[in-house]
């Protein structure tokens, strides 16, 4: 009796072979050969490599170095959102399309608000198209050391993406209780507060909390361009090759993220509470002023050179396009795709046998130690990965690719293994009272169901590895930022300004086809 054939081999087939082709070319571009995947000598090796952390430094001077730094991390990250805050609201108040005249009445629209608009629309384009370390890098070089820098940077950066992203939910709410004030005369103002306000806040509170948890994440690597925190220690203990004190910094890290989880969740139970975003407002004003108090005696004692940054700021023009810049620039962007594709795509096919356990497909004991796993990929930022990746496997985009790979993997092998939890169980059930075997029940139950949802999760992180690639050669993994780096370094400002503006096209590109695809998906 001949056994059915799978009507979508043929098709699935097809699918992997013209992903293999696409990505053979990134071996070469990147410089990343399967080779370093499966030779054992390159895992004893980073083996050895990460048993230099153990033990971790605990010398009271250190500890107590670590926990200072730790605290103007924090206080960083509270700062700087704060600031971004300051920047964003304004910036969404004045460009969100739910508060125009012409989108709540038949007014006609004017052109001097509609330029206005545009003009602040592109202004963020430009802050969020920046990567925070690149505005902290570029304010270190202006200005000086220190973690003034650091907010700024991260105040720039996140202020642009805050005031897209508040506009955004402003346009998400109902429209009938703004189109009824408009009726009535009342001013963009009054709008705002009467009728969008009310229901937007838990949404706004919500994502400001998110946007929190991940400006930690990003002012604990500031330091690696001088901008302060535990970044900074962790740079000078990666240079001395003093292991025991990069163990340490590395369960840091990781405190900071369980800390940042804790609080994203905390936050959120307090949104359902009568009053609840009253108390979390207050939590917030709190913290902020706390870490202006901790912050102001090391702005003092450093100095800031505002005077430096138009100096500074004119050196850049008029950017660099030279025929030899181009062709660079072409390079690195090439570089820069290649580096996030293979990343992700080696990511993918980690995460996908580490979901399994991560499930509870194999027993609650390798589903603890999975998530455990998970939870320390992720939780390491991508630029710490890239920094140790350099020293294991040297400068070039290979550290880049190993890089992304194994921050990825912690993220989407907790994306696969929800995706597992959540899907219905009855196919897999019937397969396996049929007679299948468990590997068939699963290939042909579940793994369907979650098959595209795998896939849009991959996708989706593919974009945000683009933006990442970018700046991992701040750290010696290849291609923009470290050409951006070396620019710098040379004083060839005029070239550092043409790699910035093809950072913040590739950016903007990245933004605008992943919409198109969001749009098309929809």
């Amino acid at each position: 009796m001949l056994k059915p054939r799978d009507p979508a081999a043929r098709s699935r087939l097809g699918w992997l072979l013209l992903t293999l082709a696409l990505l053979l070319p990134t071996l070469p571009l990147t410089q990343f050969t399967l080779s370093t995947l499966f030779n054992g000598d390159t895992w004893l090796s980073l083996a050895r490599f990460a048993a230099g952390f153990l033990p971790p430094a605990h010398d009271g001077d250190f500890l107590k170095e670590v926990i200072r730094e730790t605290a103007v991390t924090l206080a960083v990250a509270s700062a700087g959102l704060v600031l971004a805050m300051l920047l964003g609201a304004p910036l969404a108040f004045a460009t969100s399309r739910a508060l125009d005249d012409h989108q709540l009445t038949a007014a006609v629209p004017r052109r001097a608000v509609f330029a206005t608009q545009s003009l602040l629309r592109g202004l963020m384009v430009w802050l969020r198209g920046v990567p925070d370390i690149v505005w902290a890098l570029l304010f270190v070089r202006a200005a000086g050391l220190g973690s003034l820098p650091a907010v700024l940077a991260l105040g720039l950066a996140y202020g642009g993406m805050l005031g897209k992203v508040y506009a955004e939910i402003l346009e998400s709410q109902p429209r009938a209780p703004a189109q009824a004030l408009a009726a009535t005369g009342a001013s963009r103002w009054q709008r705002l507060c009467w009728a969008l306000w009310p229901q937007a806040l838990p949404e706004l509170i919500s994502y400001s909390v998110y946007r929190w948890e991940c400006a930690i994440r990003a002012s604990a690597v500031m330091g690696f361009v001088g901008a302060g925190g535990i970044g900074q220690l962790l740079d000078s203990s990666l240079k001395m090759l003093n292991g025991g004190e990069v163990g340490t910094l590395l369960l840091v890290f990781l405190l900071l993220v369980g800390l940042s989880e804790g609080v994203s969740r905390w936050s959120r139970r307090a949104l359902e509470r009568d009053g609840g975003g009253r108390r979390l407002l207050l939590a917030v004003g709190a913290l902020a002023a706390f870490s202006l108090c901790w912050l102001w005696p090391d702005w003092r004692a450093n100095g800031f050179d505002w005077r430096g940054l138009p100096r500074f700021a004119m050196e850049f023009l008029p950017p660099d396009f030279s025929p030899a810049t181009l062709g660079q620039l072409g390079q690195g962007v090439v570089e820069t795709l290649a580096m996030s594709a293979l990343g992700t795509v080696l990511a993918a096919l980690l995460a996908m046998p580490l979901a399994l356990p991560a499930a509870g497909r194999l027993g609650v004991a390798a589903k603890s130690a999975t998530r455990l796993l998970l939870n320390m990929l992720r939780g390491i930022p991508d630029l710490l990965w890239a920094a140790l990746a350099v020293l294991a496997l040297g400068l070039g985009p290979a550290a880049g690719v190993l890089a992304l790979a194994m921050h990825t993997a912690g993220v989407l092998g907790r994306l696969f293994a929800e995706t597992l939890e959540n899907a219905p169980p009855q196919a897999e059930q019937a397969l396996l009272h049929a007679g299948a075997g468990r590997a068939a029940a699963f290939c042909y139950g579940p793994l369907p169901m979650v098959a595209s949802q795998w896939l849009a999760y991959t996708l989706y992180r593919w974009e945000n590895n683009i933006r990442i690639a970018t700046v991992l050669g701040i750290v010696g993994a290849g291609g923009l930022g470290q050409q951006l780096y070396l620019a710098l370094s040379l004083f060839q400002q005029q070239a550092a300004a043409a790699i910035i503006l093809a950072m913040v096209a590739l950016s903007w590109g990245v933004e605008q086809l992943s919409r198109a695809l969001r749009r098309r998906l929809g």
